[in-house]
């Protein structure tokens, strides 16, 4: 099974700290993930100064000074510089650094940081032109289909790869955009359907509370897993609460490697820790009775008793009929020197 992609996603969960920043990208790395991923934006080309905040930023805001999406926002958007000490800090820290643009000129600054992955965000999912922005790089993109229809995916999909970006490079994640996703919103089958349907490489972004929907999606297929992480649920900003803390990101990154273990071959064989086993559980031909030499075997003369390390039951069509050599006792183990 091909190794899957662990995207650990600090998001805005720095909330405007670029000590809160490196540190969460210490926590990834330690857990384990492949990718730490930050969001890129400008909250003057993102977003209306008249835009409402979602009621899931309004209920985990502790205290909530700002008004809109806008105000809250600008406080949380990561300038030229920051992204340069993250991408640094990364590299410290071998793990890789991802961010998701939200407006053309985030995209732009990704591409002059040298970025060889792009991700774009659900919301954006219906931006035509930042999808043709993106497609445009002909770099790896990730796209993520929050509270998109299956013809909205497909439409996204013809706008990047039309623009110059190869279909084998995109990977389509499944998502939820409930935060956090209940799990009968989960809907994982979809991931499936996605990849059926377009033949693209698959992954799932999750929002649910905990880590067993995202090891389910790795058993089914996902090439890449996403989920949020933050240093502590009890801080104030908006992703916080449906966040996994430290040691719940590395017990997630932990669960699906051991899965990609599982997962195996896909060819039926005993294995080596369950060879030593196969003679212990399995049986083999014994005698029922006392049998004299020169008795004529018959299925009533036959008992199947472990050890499994004799004759083996599926051939007791070739030991009826036969004649015994010897005079042998009851629970002898019947072996081919014995028959005639």
């Amino acid at each position: 099974m091909k190794k899957v992609i662990i995207i650990a996603e600090a998001g805005v969960n720095h909330n405007g700290d670029i000590h809160i920043a490196k540190k969460l990208i210490d926590a990834a790395a330690k857990a384990g993930a492949d990718f730490v991923k930050f969001q890129t934006f400008n909250a003057r080309l993102m977003v209306s100064p008249a835009a409402k905040k979602a009621r899931y930023q309004m209920e985990n805001m502790k205290i909530v000074k700002e008004k809109g999406q806008y105000d809250m926002l600008r406080k949380l958007e990561l300038n030229r510089d920051a992204h340069k000490v993250l991408i640094t800090c990364c590299k410290k820290k071998k793990i890789e650094f991802l961010s998701s643009p939200f407006d053309p000129e985030s995209v732009e600054l990704l591409r002059q940081l040298g970025l060889g992955v792009f991700k774009i965000p659900s919301g954006e999912i219906t931006n035509l032109p930042l999808l043709k922005k993106i497609g445009k790089l002909k770099k790896k993109v990730i796209l993520s289909t929050g509270m998109a229809t299956m013809k909205e995916t497909g439409e996204a999909l013809k706008v990047i790869i039309s623009a110059g970006t190869k279909k084998e490079n995109i990977t389509v994640l499944h998502c939820n955009s409930g935060y956090p996703t209940p799990m009968h919103d989960v809907n994982l089958k979809a991931m499936v359907a996605i990849r059926d349907k377009f033949k693209i490489k698959v992954g799932y972004s999750d929002h649910t509370m905990g880590i067993e929907v995202p090891v389910a999606a790795a058993a089914l297929g996902a090439e890449i897993i996403e989920k949020h992480f933050t240093l502590d649920k009890k801080m104030a900003g908006p992703d916080h609460k449906i966040s996994l803390e430290p040691d719940e990101l590395t017990a997630m990154v932990k669960a699906i490697r051991n899965i990609e273990m599982a997962m195996g071959s896909g060819v039926k064989k005993p294995t080596q820790s369950e060879l030593k086993n196969l003679n212990v559980a399995r049986k083999s031909i014994h005698l029922r009775c006392n049998l004299n030499a020169g008795h004529i075997i018959t299925e009533d003369d036959l008992v199947m008793k472990r050890p499994g390390d004799g004759i083996s039951p599926m051939e007791i069509g070739k030991v009826v009929g036969k004649k015994i050599k010897y005079t042998l006792c009851e629970n002898h183990k019947l072996n081919s020197c014995d028959l005639k």
